[in-house]
């Protein structure tokens, strides 16, 4: 699967997992049945070139961990193990997750529409938001164009570093998407657009008078103890410790570290928290496990539309609300999302039943496609074994 927060062309920058010498050993397994499994497949998704790996696997017989690679390419010292980690795009689990408990509350509807909530918001160039609901935007069926591409539109290390200071509002991401016309009519196909939870967010914050984040910390994260995970919006700095962050750029081309994220699409409902790999887990079980949604609005959530060959996701991926379904080699599917942004990549994934949860994090990125191919099958192999254990 890629969880995708960039969308560029492939002539732009290929969105993929990093290319470099597998340089540093690994550490030594954790202790557990799963431990061996889970450190040989780190250190062969650090063998493909990744700098750093980190995992970690909560399941009924306890936790395990492993990290391979260097915490950064300066002083070279292993990867911080329970380190804290940008969670991109699985932040849209977290609004889904709270437009979902509002539904169940009764104070919205899936089917409302865009523009009975945000009137005016979605117009132009032929959008329209009387024709999208908010079932459209949190399974990406919308038709919204991406954002991405306007903040980010002349692709290398040079932009990276020019506009990686620069935020916009939320109202302002929108703007910039509805100067495209629609790709296609809403509830017809499907398509990721960040786009869509950027106005998830702002729906939240119209509909209960607090932002999103303010939500998110009342609604799950004080609940759940998850007292390392933040919505920091604007602010670039990661708490620490934490392992760095690196971009290729270009193929062939050196890594570049951006640690310091890229705040025009690290900044907001559709991308923008950060935490560790327990409190992850944490919030995948108990969402699993349906103690952080009522019956109807899980199995809402759980109600899904394929996903297209071809857009990054392994054979029989649906999307839910917030949530992608995906087979597991051993039967059954496992549930999640992942995020990525400059230099990182997060899977967070849960058997159905939230009894086992992962997550894993690359922490750097390559500009060649052949490499990431084998990254990626490389990643999708160890969150397999680790679920299916």
């Amino acid at each position: 699967m890629v969880f995708r927060r960039l969308c560029l062309s492939t002539a732009a920058l290929t969105l993929a997992l990093c290319a470099l010498p597998p340089a540093a050993a690994s550490t030594a397994p954790r202790t557990g049945p799963a431990g061996p499994t889970l450190q040989r497949d780190a250190d062969a998704l650090r063998d493909t070139g990744v700098t750093g790996v980190s995992v970690r696997l909560d399941a009924p017989g306890g936790a395990v961990t492993a990290v391979s690679g260097v915490q950064d390419l300066v002083g070279r010292g292993p990867v911080v193990d329970g380190g804290h980690l940008r969670l991109g795009s699985t932040t849209k689990t977290f609004v889904a997750t709270v437009v979902l408990q509002l539904v169940g509350e009764k104070r919205l509807s899936l089917d409302r529409t865009v523009e009975e909530l945000l009137p005016g918001t979605v117009s132009g160039a032929g959008n329209d938001g009387r024709t999208i609901t908010v079932r459209d935007l949190l399974r990406h069926t919308s038709g919204l164009h991406d954002y991405i591409g306007d903040v980010f539109p002349d692709p290398g290390v040079r932009t990276y570093y020019a506009e990686r200071w620069r935020a916009y509002r939320p109202e302002q991401l929108v703007a910039l998407a509805m100067r495209h016309e629609p790709d296609f009519p809403a509830g017809t196909r499907w398509a990721y657009s960040n786009t869509n939870y950027v106005l998830a967010g702002m729906i939240v914050e119209a509909v209960t008078g607090r932002s999103w984040e303010q939500q998110v910390h009342d609604r799950i994260l004080r609940p759940l103890g998850m007292r390392h995970t933040d919505t920091p919006g604007t602010s670039p700095h990661l708490p620490y410790p934490h392992t760095a962050n690196y971009q290729q750029f270009a193929p062939d081309g050196p890594m570049t570290d951006t640690t310091i994220p890229y705040r025009p699409f690290d900044s907001g409902a559709d991308g923008s928290m950060t935490g560790t790999a327990r409190d992850l887990n944490r919030f995948y079980g108990a969402l699993a496990s349906g103690r952080l949604l009522r019956p109807a609005e899980r199995a809402a959530m759980r109600t899904t539309v394929p996903v297209p060959p071809g857009a990054g996701h392994p054979e029989g991926t649906r999307d839910g609300l917030g949530l992608f379904l995906t087979p597991l080699s051993c039967g059954g599917e496992y549930l999640g999302h992942g995020g990525s942004g400059f230099g990182y990549v997060v899977r967070a994934a849960a058997t159905a039943d939230g009894r086992r949860t992962v997550t894993v994090s690359a922490h750097s990125r390559s500009a060649d496609p052949v490499v990431a191919a084998r990254q990626e099958d490389a990643l999708r192999t160890l969150v397999d074994n680790a679920l299916c254990r």
